[in-house]
Parts: structure tokens; sequence; C-alpha cells
């Protein structure tokens, strides 16, 4: 028995120290590190938590909670850990509630420490290898709040003079005092997200609707021919294309606007169920003050505290926006990767810049890439609306535990968005032109101006117009007058392009 011990507990020594190991590997620019170096390495410091005592690199100020999901969620690469905005949050939400806290007894010199120290978590003084945790950990997102708290704690230890790891400011007493996981992850999920959307998003959007609305404006006497089935149709204006285009955008920022009011809602002060245990009273509407004049957005206390943690219908509910904007990007750039087809022998109606070679083997090409990048992008905000759909319909009793998925894909659909908005608006919709001999062209040669001739001769006789005219490669004006059913007075009054654009 003593040896099935001895070997469990030896197993369990390597993992721990493959864990740190392959942490090292992560951020000290993958260096190797062998077992013979690693050990002589005089770079840790001892620190304890209720399992007992584990290594920590020196360097850093997490502790044993962080150190101890280094190892047992070492999945995925640097390339998925908890999304900055995230950790800038807690940074937020961590300095208002010493402020609060404050109030309610905390020790006032820890509380200015953490407040600095939380300080230096929003600015990013503090290195991002400081909150190195995978996404994909416990889906309350316990181990990075207590990342945040330790690398508060012992940096606020380190301002008042400590030793890292003795807990001076202690991460679970002081700079978690009042709070959980369970409130703090959910209140950190939205005022990032609400940022990211006002910092990012609606600036963006706010750009491409005016670049949009000033191209229909340019395009609005230029003539051409709609297209239905992706079919010839009757006439209408380019500018009236591009107004459906501005159309989607504002509507796309309403919605996301509209998500707004319970996405301000936050969680703070439910503690660990949404009762409030081992919170005061007035802890959260102090603390959501706090965070509004750091945030300069109005939120205020979620006004049922069991929902805003068992449930996050409302991040569903932004992802869900996101997931409409990305529908309607998506059309637009198919829209315009389809009207610049060409140039000789495809729609050509408009030109697109020219912004790089379009071919390593055929010169002069050029392709719509930022349509391209906008369309898949777009593919990729679809697929993570399905992963939070899927996370937020899966919050099981007083808690959902699909939060780090949850915030992860809703601030990369923001992140994804905000940028190829940019990118699509500056090298592509801004230098739009349209192509008026195409368009000219088109229109004069379409099948589809008979329509016009419906209420004269009757839709029968007009569709006997179009298909003879196009079974024998004549025009609509000569099948007409050879059928007898108008004159070539009477055509040319009332097949006019110009006045079949709006109703009469």
């Amino acid at each position: 028995m003593p040896k099935l011990c001895m070997l469990i507990m030896s197993s369990y020594k390597r993992v721990q120290f493959k864990g740190i190991v392959n942490h090292y590997r992560t951020f000290k620019q993958f260096r190797p590190i062998t077992t013979t170096n690693f050990l002589n390495m005089d770079q840790f410091r001892i620190e304890r938590d209720s399992f007992g005592e584990i290594k920590v690199p020196a360097d850093k100020y997490y502790g044993a909670n962080t150190a101890r999901s280094l190892i047992h969620f070492n999945i995925g690469d640097q390339n998925e850990r908890m999304p900055i905005p995230i950790i800038k949050a807690f940074g937020i939400l961590k300095k208002a509630a010493a402020k609060v806290n404050q109030t309610y007894g905390l020790d006032e010199p820890k509380a200015n420490a953490i407040i600095q120290a939380s300080e230096e978590v929003i600015d990013q003084k503090l290195s991002s290898d400081q909150f190195p945790l995978s996404i994909w950990q416990t889906g309350s997102g316990t181990q990075t709040n207590m990342n945040v708290n330790e690398v508060i704690g012992n940096r606020a230890t380190e301002i008042l003079g400590g030793q890292l790891g003795s807990k001076m400011v202690n991460p679970n007493d002081h700079v978690n005092m009042s709070q959980s996981s369970n409130d703090t992850f959910p209140t950190a999920m939205h005022i990032a997200v609400a940022l990211e959307l006002n910092e990012k998003l609606f600036p963006r959007l706010d750009e491409l609707l005016n670049s949009l609305s000033k191209k229909s404006d340019q395009f609005t006497k230029m003539i051409k021919i709609g297209r239905t089935h992706m079919q010839d149709a009757v006439p209408m204006t380019l500018g009236q294309e591009f107004s459906a285009f501005a159309q989607q955008i504002k509507f796309s920022i309403q919605r996301l606007n509209a998500t707004l009011p319970r996405l301000y809602l936050l969680a703070i002060g439910g503690t660990a169920v949404g009762t409030g245990l081992n919170t005061r009273v007035g802890f959260d509407v102090k603390c959501c003050k706090e965070i509004s004049m750091l945030t300069g957005l109005e939120f205020r206390p979620a006004e049922n505290k069991f929902e805003s943690l068992a449930t996050h219908d409302t991040l569903v509910e932004v992802s869900g926006a996101l997931n409409t904007l990305a529908v309607s990007l998506h059309k637009i750039a198919n829209d315009i990767r389809l009207l610049s087809s060409g140039p000789r022998c495809g729609l050509a109606e408009i030109s697109i810049p020219e912004n790089e070679p379009g071919s390593s083997i055929m010169p002069g090409k050029v392709n719509p890439t930022q349509c391209e990048a906008m369309t898949m992008v777009a593919a990729q905000v679809m697929g993570n609306h399905v992963a939070v759909s899927f996370g937020g319909a899966n919050g099981h009793l007083q808690l959902n535990v699909y939060k780090p998925l949850i915030a992860r894909n809703v601030l990369q659909s923001v992140r994804l968005l905000s940028d190829s908005v940019c990118s699509f608006n500056k090298y592509c919709v801004v230098g739009i032109e349209a192509m008026e001999k195409r368009l000219d062209l088109y229109t004069k040669e379409s099948l589809m101006l008979v329509t016009a001739l419906n209420s004269k001769v009757g839709y029968d006789k007009a569709a006997q117009i179009a298909k003879k005219a196009f079974k024998e490669d004549k025009t609509l004006k000569e099948t007409a007058i050879e059928l007898g059913f108008v004159t070539s007075e009477q055509f040319d009054a009332w097949v006019r392009p110009e006045e079949m654009l709006s109703p009469k």
C-alpha cells in the first residue's frame, strides 16, 4: 500500500512538473527547457492553498490556484488564452470593489494597494503572461477570477513592501471580498462586451454606414438593370441598390443598441447562487456606480441576480445581433463581389480598388479580396453563435457553466467584425466607382423593359414580345412592332427606363 501511494504521488509530481514546464515554454519565447537545467533554475517560490504547497515561478504575481490550473487545463495554445478584454474588465471590477469594500471596513492601505494593482491590470502594465489561463477551464471561470485575485493580491503585497506569496493582501479575503467567481465572471463578461461594442464595433459600423450612404447618393441617377433569381429584372438605380446595403447596416446598429439595456445589468452582488451571501446591503449598487464612473457606461445591478448567474440569455441575444450583422455583411460583400466581377467577362457594373496582385500566375488580375475576407469572418461569427447558443441553453439549475466559452466567442465575434468592417470600408467601399457605360448597355439590352407594356398591351402579349425577341435575337422594339402590338412612337413613349424607377 505505501508503494502504491508513493507511485501516485510521484505520478502527480511529474504531471505538475510538466504543466509548469509547458507554461514556461509558452511564455519564455519558446526557449527549450530540459529537466536538468529547469531543476537548477532558482526561479520558484512556494505558495499554498487548501490543497497544500505548490511551486510558482518567482517572476509571476499569480499564485497556487493559477499554477494548478496550468497543470490541469493545459488545453489549446496561447491563442486560446482568456481574452484580454475580460482581464481588463476584471481589473475594473476589482478596483470598484476595493473602493466600495473600503467603506465596509477593508483596511485603507490594503484597499489603496488593491486599487493601484487593479489600475495596472486595466492599463495592461502587467505583462500578458501574468494571465496565462486557457479558455478551456472550469465553466464558471473560477480559475480566471482567482488568477486576477492572485495577481492583484501579490502586486498589492509588493506595493506595501511585503514578500510575494505571503498573502499580506489575501486574494480571497481582500481582493475577492464580498464576491464570488459566480457573480464576478458574468459581471466581467458584460463589462468587456459592452466596452468592445462601444469602443470598437459601433464607431466602425457608423463609418461603414456613412460610406454606403455616400455611395447611394453618388449613384442616385445611374440607371441599371435589377436582378432577381440571378436573372434580369426591371430597372433601378445603382443608388437604390446601395441604399439597401446602407439600410442593412443601419438596422444592425439598431439591433445591437437594443441589447444594451440588458447588457448594462451586472450580476455583482449575487455571490454564489444569487442570494448575496457574504456581501453587504448596497454593495451591488455602489459597485455599479463605481464601474459606471470608470467606463463611462450606465451599468446598474441586475434586476434578478438568480437569472444573471444561472443564464446568459443577454449574451446569447448580443451574439444573435452579431450573427444578424454577419449575415448582412455577407450579403453586402457577396453582392459587391458579383457586381465587380469581370472586368470584361463578368457583370462589371462597378469597379473596386486595386489593393494587391490577384494572382501569382495571371498578370494584372485583381480579386475582390476584401469581400472574401469579410465573408470568411461572417462564417466564423455564425459558427461562434452556434456555440454561444449551445452554451446559453446549458445553464443548469443555479449556474451556467459555459461562461468562458460564451465570453470568448462573443468577444471574438465583436473583434473580428470590428476589424473586418474597418478593412472592408477603408480598402473597398470607399473606392468603389460605377462603370456607367456597362450600366447603360445592360439597361438598353434588357428584355425585362417589356414590363412597362403590361398595362398597355397586357401581360400575355408582353410575354410574347419578350420570348420572341430573345429567341430571334432581336430588340424589344422591333419585335413589338413586328407583332403589331405597338407603333414605334408608342414604344418610345411607354418603354422609358427612367420612368420605371418608382410608383406612378
